[in-house]
């Protein structure tokens, strides 16, 4: 017959190098997950520059510029030269604006999608469907 504590030591012995695993894997999702986190940081932060940035310069150029046509165009064609500005400002600044928002989409399957996809891989292995 076997030896209770043997068996004893077996079992917890399995269930030690289990927890171990368990905590390396948890280990290893939240290092991926906090990797991710300062991806999306990085990417919000930089559309956002980019907004402000192209919000401030239209700001800008529509001060100036339109205050350049009221000296220049004072008697003449003041009415023109002013609509034209104006559409230039607004195609750059929808230009800027558009970059902006490619910087604020989310990436391909969301944020933290390589932490969510590794979080079902681990599932799938630990608990298979059965067909």
């Amino acid at each position: 017959m076997s030896d209770p504590a043997a068996a004893s030591a077996g079992l917890f012995g399995s269930l030690r190098r289990l927890a171990h695993t368990g905590l390396d894997l948890a280990g290893n999702r939240i290092a991926l997950f906090g990797t991710e986190l300062e991806q999306e940081k990085l990417r919000l932060a930089s559309g956002m520059l980019l907004a402000a940035v192209g919000f401030l310069l239209l700001a800008v150029a529509l001060l100036l510029l339109n205050a350049l046509v009221v000296l220049l165009f004072w008697e003449t064609h003041v009415l023109a030269v002013t609509g034209a500005l104006a559409a230039i400002q607004g195609v750059a600044g929808a230009w800027v604006l558009r970059r902006a928002q490619e910087k604020l989409r989310a990436a391909e399957g969301g944020p933290f999608a390589l932490s969510l996809g590794e979080l079902r891989r681990d599932r799938d292995g630990l608990f298979p469907v059965d067909p």
